[in-house]
């Protein structure tokens, strides 16, 4: 199930997030870095919440 939400993380990271955490304060940070642009960041950021949990 991880290989699913890294996959989603890497095409759509907040959905990756969504994905582990719901509509958490993760899931809003994500979405925010993901729309103002930094995308790579957004992915990062993705892969390490699916990580640590």
């Amino acid at each position: 199930m991880d290989l699913v939400r890294i996959l989603c993380a890497i095409f759509l990271p907040p959905l990756g997030v969504f994905l582990q955490v719901g509509l958490g304060t993760d899931f809003w940070i994500n979405l925010v870095l993901t729309i103002f642009g930094f995308y790579i960041l957004g992915i990062i950021h993705a892969v390490w919440v699916i990580a640590r949990k």
